[in-house]
């Protein structure tokens, strides 16, 4: 009987032997597959100093950002050089996975809210892939909740609507410098008078040196491009914003301490409406600082996944 039924069980067990040991051969490729080295830390904060850098929160963590510009500096003593004046921004970012962070944030200035959805398309890595490169995606709106100046004349709510679209193209070309292009493009219900373009295009250059473990030297600038914005803004001409400062970073805290001639701190603001010219003092001390938040725990990476350069 055991003779009859010895080659049924080879015949069975042949198949069995065969996945085991495919499986063990997928165990052993995935042992000796390269990993994939994630680059991190390109800027110490979410935002370079006005605009978006690449960094998003981490995933499950709520970031609370308050933004403080003060007067221009050449408001004298009388102003106490600016500080007599004040614009606020307070916001929350949240990091919804890996790549997608959400936010939303009001200013005092103008009465705004805003909201801004960005997603990481392309991420700096080595090892497994070489990219030198990281690419985000970002799209908001902004909205105006002034009284109406003129309420006795037409006033519709599409008015009060702006909206930004920005591809953020960075590189952490050696661990204590990082580079980033960011092409922008500014949508504007209402404008001003009809030479002026509702849509504005715009290119942000920015970039950080490390100067210390938890310093850095952080500048900005947005170049809009001609011909788009003709009229004067409050009797002064726009131009385009400039601003330079330093990270400090201390545990859960991200101190941002900066010079610029823009006072609003929403893309429609420092993009379409900066007025400040460097040249004649119209300089703006400001700051930033983010506190972070564990709303969830969501730190489990995909197997083969590591992070380079701290």
């Amino acid at each position: 009987m055991l003779h009859r039924l010895l080659p049924i069980l080879l015949v069975c067990l042949l198949p069995l032997s065969s996945w085991a040991q495919d499986d063990l051969l997928d165990m052993l490729e995935e042992e000796t597959e390269e990993p994939i080295n994630y680059t991190i830390a390109t800027f110490k904060g979410t935002r370079l100093i006005n605009g978006h850098s690449v960094e998003n929160p981490a995933p499950g963590v709520l970031q609370f950002m308050i933004g403080h510009r003060f007067g221009r500096v050449n408001g004298g003593a009388y102003e106490f050089f600016g500080l007599d004046n004040a614009t606020i921004r307070l916001g929350f970012d949240y990091g919804v996975n890996d790549r997608l962070a959400v936010g939303i944030g009001r200013s005092s200035f103008e009465k705004t809210y805003d909201a801004f959805a960005k997603y990481k398309v392309i991420r700096q890595q080595t090892g497994k892939r070489n990219i030198p490169f990281s690419l985000s995606a970002v799209a908001g709106m902004a909205i105006n909740t002034m009284q109406w100046p003129e309420p006795e004349r037409p006033n519709y709510f599409s008015s009060r609507l702006f909206y930004t679209f920005q591809a953020l193209l960075a590189s952490k070309i050696t661990p204590g410098l990082s580079v980033q292009l960011t092409p922008t493009l500014i949508h504007r219900n209402l404008v001003a008078t009809a030479a002026d373009a509702n849509d504005v295009f715009a290119l942000g250059v920015g970039g950080r040196q490390k100067l210390t473990g938890s310093l850095t030297l952080n500048a900005e600038w947005f170049y809009i491009l001609p011909n788009q914005i003709v009229s004067p803004l409050y009797g002064e001409q726009v131009r385009n914003t400039f601003s330079i400062g330093f990270d400090i970073e201390t545990g859960g805290h991200v101190f941002q301490l900066h010079f610029t001639n823009s006072r609003g701190m929403a893309e429609k603001f420092f993009v379409t409406e900066t007025t400040g010219n460097w040249l004649d003092g119209d300089i703006h001390f400001g700051f930033n600082i983010s506190r972070v938040f564990t709303i969830a725990d969501k730190h489990n990476k995909p197997k083969g996944e590591q992070k380079s350069w701290e």
